[in-house]
């Protein structure tokens, strides 16, 4: 119980690697807030003990996020802010115009400013806190037909080194965790996007996404959650600006 008696927040809390962080906060001790769009999922999330509490809300939106920690911390300030929320569009480069260039970064990097800002000033007050982004193993490197989302997730761990020198004397550490594809919801849909494009079977789509993982397997969720709890708990004080890749070894 290395968090008990602290407060966190997840966004995009309610499935996948948002959910499984929730659920190893929560087992550590933590009390645990979620934030997404789908009430349904989230309230399902909390039913099965994965979180204390949920608001909706799009994390596109300062106001909303700003309202939603607002009505979830009942007076008391988060320690722990877990920027999870974010979105993949495939296509290749001359394909993907503007609109879906900022459709990615709104989510995946602006989302993750809406919450760094909603929570990071009570923590500054109180010289403590914890905040992290999950990020992507795009984040480090390139990728075809996911030029958007690389641009994003770049500039996510951009945000992370910047802002964890700005706050580096204050108590507050800004961190990183960048997974390769993990066993989620949005690795399937990719496996499907690409099976319905090429013709290829899910087991050759697979194969060609996993390709670069040495290891030649999905990244579990629970392995994120773990690289997080780490970042969140006793002995990691001086870990901060980092971008801690989970990847199997991909370089």
């Amino acid at each position: 119980m290395a968090l008990q008696g602290q407060r966190a927040l997840v966004t995009g809390g309610g499935r996948g690697i948002g959910r499984a962080i929730a659920t190893a906060l929560t087992l550590a001790g933590a009390r645990v807030s979620i934030l997404g769009r789908e009430e349904t999922t989230l309230r399902d999330a909390v039913a099965a003990g994965a979180a204390a509490d949920f608001a909706a809300c799009d994390v596109r939106d300062a106001a909303s996020v700003s309202a939603a920690l607002g009505r979830l911390s009942g007076g008391h300030a988060f320690d722990i802010a877990v920027a999870n929320a974010g979105a993949v569009e495939t296509g290749p480069f001359m394909r993907s115009d503007g609109e879906r260039f900022r459709r990615m970064v709104e989510i995946n990097l602006i989302g993750t400013v809406n919450l760094f800002h909603a929570a990071l000033p009570a923590m500054l007050e109180r010289r403590r806190g914890r905040l992290i982004a999950v990020a992507s193993t795009a984040g480090h490197r390139g990728y075809p037909y996911v030029s958007a989302y690389t641009a994003a997730k770049h500039a996510v761990v951009g945000l992370v080194k910047s802002l964890a020198l700005e706050t580096a004397r204050s108590g507050v550490t800004v961190n990183a965790v960048c997974p390769g594809y993990a066993d989620t919801d949005m690795a399937t849909a990719s496996v499907d996007n690409v099976a319905a494009k090429t013709g290829k079977s899910r087991e050759d789509a697979l194969a060609a996404m996993l390709k670069d993982n040495p290891q030649g397997r999905l990244i579990a969720p629970e392995e994120v959650a773990a690289a997080v709890l780490y970042l969140c708990g006793p002995g990691s004080d001086a870990v901060t600006g980092q971008s801690l890749l989970i990847n199997g070894g991909e370089f």
